[in-house]
């Protein structure tokens, strides 16, 4: 069938993609670990063509980079580098939460929201108990689902990009601490409740906090021994 094979390697592209993405985010990648194609296409028994192409999109997403003549490097995000990070977030979600205060969700959204408290309730579970890689999951499902309410996939796929980069830069931190519970926010609950019942000025308290939750956190970084 003609186009069969591209759709093959289409898909094997994304699962190389999404399986490499999950070790960084898991913290058994760690930054500046580098690695070769070939590498890659043996570890996955696959061929050189569909891994080649999923390290350059995770490349294009910020999570690694190419180092010429070795291969691929896991990206080092800096400090300064993490502080921007939540910049952009910052702007972005209070773009989103705008949004929603203004002009209310997208229409046929009733079905999502009742998914993102789902979400929200896993999150919730895994941040009191210190779940990190259960936490990642679903918080990234989270806030892309909530991003989603506003209908714009452009706002919620940026969106998504900062918050995957920021994961990969905070695991190695919190896997390295003695209290993993002091660097994981737990509001996810909170904030599904006031966006549900529109409270802007609750909303607004709620991302604020954890903005700042992040940045206090951030203040009492010292460097990941390698």
């Amino acid at each position: 069938m003609p186009g069969s094979t591209a759709v093959t390697r289409n898909t094997l592209r994304q699962q190389i993609a999404d399986a490499l993405r999950d070790e960084v985010l898991a913290g058994r990648l760690p930054p500046g670990t580098e690695f070769t194609v070939k590498q890659i296409a043996e570890q996955y028994e696959v061929s050189a063509t569909p891994v080649r192409e999923a390290l350059v999109d995770l490349a294009a997403q910020g999570l690694l980079e190419s180092v010429q003549h070795r291969g691929f490097r896991v990206r080092v995000y800096t400090l300064d580098d993490f502080r921007g990070m939540i910049e952009a977030r910052t702007l972005i979600v209070d773009g989103i939460f705008r949004r929603l205060v203004e002009r209310g969700t997208a229409p046929g959204s009733s079905d999502l929201l009742v998914s993102v408290r789902r979400r929200a309730e896993e999150a919730c579970r895994a941040a009191q108990s210190g779940s990190l890689e259960v936490l990642i999951g679903y918080d990234l499902r989270f806030w892309r689902e909530l991003s989603g309410l506003v209908g714009n996939t452009y706002i919620t796929d940026f969106l998504h990009r900062i918050r995957v980069q920021c994961w990969a830069f905070t695991v190695p931190y919190l896997k390295a601490a003695a209290d993993l519970h002091t660097g994981l926010w737990s509001g996810h609950n909170e904030l599904i409740d006031a966006v549900t019942r529109a409270d802007a000025d609750e909303v607004r308290r709620l991302v604020h906090a954890y903005n700042q939750h992040t940045l206090d956190w951030a203040a009492t970084l010292k460097p990941v021994a390698a």
